[in-house]
């Protein structure tokens, strides 16, 4: 019996058609169709990581773009790739607004001066957090209270920064009109890493930057191996670079040959001289395709000594004339850096447009042994029989301060110790990590290793010049860590017992900016501080007979300069000398055809370095490591 549609089954047959569909189930479970096989995995190609080695000279102490103990070639890329600043240098070194950090950036105010910038609201740190008024404000507030800085001046006529527009836009106002408000906010540092951390101002930067607010971040800093890794910043709000990773490794100069030829590196960035010239020359090829492209600029400072003028025996004006005219400028130069050229002005460099020396024919910009015995004399000292001078029965004694992780510094000061020597001037030599000798009043007196090692760039000492070591061929230790103390061989040691507890340093050897404009540069570095900053921090000379002009360098009616005040300014610097311009190092961008071809890479603006348009850089082929 056929049932209807939608009819029941009843009685037996209903019976019967449940127990067939009892055994139909039991049957599928028992020996179940078996399942299609799933498709094999489409393999995937995984792309490899394209990188650029740049070969340099040295890592550096530390990478705070603002400090001058941390001033190095590396620092320079890191503040240009990974750092956000409101203006930047185009290819003729003229500021131009940076629109991935700010919109905008305008004077909204004469009455007070005020700067009105507009963020970009996309603008923010890799860990998340916006880049806004907090960042101006923490690095107003350090540049005008920390020692040591680079280019405070303007940040000292900042009397107040405000948030708006939930910090995406900030109102800065002057005491006065500030014509210069374009150099302000370069290298903005993460407030809301920076500000809480223990040693924020110096530690989290020393070996690397916690966050990044451009195109590359910080990935690894290999002191050991002589190595920073930058790698491309996932996610950025602006066009992502092309390379995807840039290695900076340290090259010394006798193998920078064999690393050009052999493609390990595809450029380098050495400081010029005679033995880096005969290694270039030796490249006779670089991978059998053509000789290394040499292009030659100006690294973005002078190096300079510093005298303390507010303690001790520098601090009569005599004694400095004295020290000045016993010292030979030229010969420091020539036997650290041959290549470089003579600094001979406080406010300029040999770099700047319309360059002009203002040092004076003679002493002190000039060696005269007559000269220097009158004005030790004049200022009470008598030479002794033992060729010293002293006074009153006790030798004039200068402490030559050098940071033990600038090898640049220690040939210097080992040439300073030797002509103070020479010329009756009892000199010790000290070398803090660059972290305390640029901020601290005093500093433990740690000496140098006597382990010979040549001068980066260098031809070897200068006559009279002392044959330890002008730089360590280990890596540079960290700013935290002093070197252990070790007694100086016999040809730099003075006969006075070295001291032994904290030390304040009389002569101190370092590099200052020759970036910015005239005024700025040098009311930075020759003004008189904000009352914050601690007393008798090195680099600190206030002078009241070149204040006003200062005053007048960086004020509206005078910018771009003033040429009367500049020359002014000048001349009492030179009478006051609150220390002594050296000379301007030469640097060199060395590359190989294939890396020409995909990077087109130059020397830069001064203050951006060879790195400036490294986010459209592709990597070099054919490529080989």
């Amino acid at each position: 019996m056929i049932a209807r549609r939608g009819s029941r089954p009843t009685g037996r047959a209903a019976v019967v058609a449940v127990l067939a569909l009892t055994a139909l189930l039991a049957g599928c479970s028992a020996d179940p169709i078996p399942a299609p096989a799933p498709a094999p995995p489409v393999p995937t190609v995984q792309a490899e990581t394209t990188q650029l080695v740049a070969g340099i000279t040295d890592i550096g102490p530390g990478f705070n773009p603002h400090l001058r103990a941390d001033q190095s070639a590396v620092t320079q890329a890191i503040s240009t790739l990974v750092l956000p600043s409101v203006f930047r240098p185009d290819a003729n070194g003229n500021l131009q607004l940076d629109r991935t950090i700010a919109t905008s950036a305008q004077v909204t105010s004469t009455a007070p001066f005020t700067v009105s910038y507009e963020l970009n609201v996309q603008a923010s740190w890799s860990s998340g957090a916006p880049i806004a008024a907090e960042d101006f404000v923490y690095l107003w507030q350090q540049m005008r209270s920390q020692p040591g800085t680079i280019g405070s001046s303007g940040y000292r006529a900042i009397t107040d920064v405000r948030s708006r527009a939930g910090g995406k836009a900030v109102d800065v106002t002057f005491d006065r009109p500030y014509p210069y408000w374009p150099e302000l906010f370069s290298g903005l540092l993460p407030a809301h890493i920076l500000k809480d951390a223990p040693g924020g101002w110096t530690a989290p930067m020393a070996n690397g930057v916690p966050v990044s607010g451009g195109p590359y971040r910080v990935m690894g800093v290999d002191r050991v191996r002589g190595e920073v890794l930058l790698t491309r910043a996932d996610p950025y709000w602006a066009t992502p670079a092309v390379l995807d990773e840039i290695m900076l490794r340290r090259i010394d100069t006798p193998l920078l040959t064999a690393a050009l030829a052999n493609r390990d590196i595809d450029l380098a960035l050495p400081d010029a001289g005679p033995d880096v010239d005969r290694a270039i020359a030796a490249v006779t090829s670089t991978g059998g395709t053509g000789r290394p492209t040499v292009q030659r600029a100006p690294r973005p400072v002078v190096q300079s000594l510093e005298f303390r003028s507010g303690g001790g025996p520098m601090a009569d004006p005599r004694v400095r004339q004295g020290v000045a005219a016993a010292l030979d400028r030229d010969a420091i130069r020539r036997a650290v850096a041959p290549a470089a050229v003579p600094a001979d002005a406080f406010g300029v460099a040999p770099s700047d447009a319309g360059y002009e020396p203002t040092a004076p024919a003679g002493a002190p910009a000039r060696p005269d042994p007559a000269a220097s015995a009158a004005a030790f004399t004049g200022a009470g000292y008598v030479r002794g029989s033992d060729g010293q001078w002293q006074i009153g029965g006790s030798p004039l004694s200068l402490v030559v301060g050098a940071a033990a992780d600038r090898p640049q510094d220690l040939a210097v000061a080992r040439v300073v110790v030797a002509q103070l020597k020479a010329a009756g001037v009892r000199a010790t030599l000290v070398t803090p990590p660059a972290a305390d000798l640029f901020a601290q009043p005093t500093v433990t007196p740690a000496t140098p290793s006597a382990t010979p090692t040549p001068a980066a760039g260098g031809a070897g000492p200068a006559p009279g010049a002392p044959t330890t070591p002008a730089a360590p061929t280990t890596p540079a230790p960290t700013p935290q860590a002093a070197p252990p103390a070790t007694s100086e061989t016999p040809s730099t040691t003075s006969t006075t017992s070295a001291p032994t507890g904290p030390v304040a340093v009389d002569v101190l050897v370092g590099a200052r900016p020759a970036t910015g404009a005239p005024g700025p540069r040098l009311d930075s570095e020759y003004g008189c501080p904000d009352p914050s900053v601690p007393a008798g921090s090195p680099g600190v000379s206030c002078f009241p007979a070149v204040q006003p002009l200062l005053d007048r360098l960086t004020s509206a009616q005078t910018a771009p300069a003033d040429p009367a005040a500049l020359a002014d300014a000048e001349r009492v610097l030179w009478t006051q000398l609150p220390g002594l311009p050296l000379y301007q190092q030469q640097g060199l961008v060395v590359s190989t055809p294939q890396t020409d071809a995909v990077t087109r890479v130059t020397p830069g603006p001064l203050a951006t370095g060879p790195f400036t348009g490294a986010t459209r850089w592709n990597e070099p082929e054919p490529k080989d490591r």
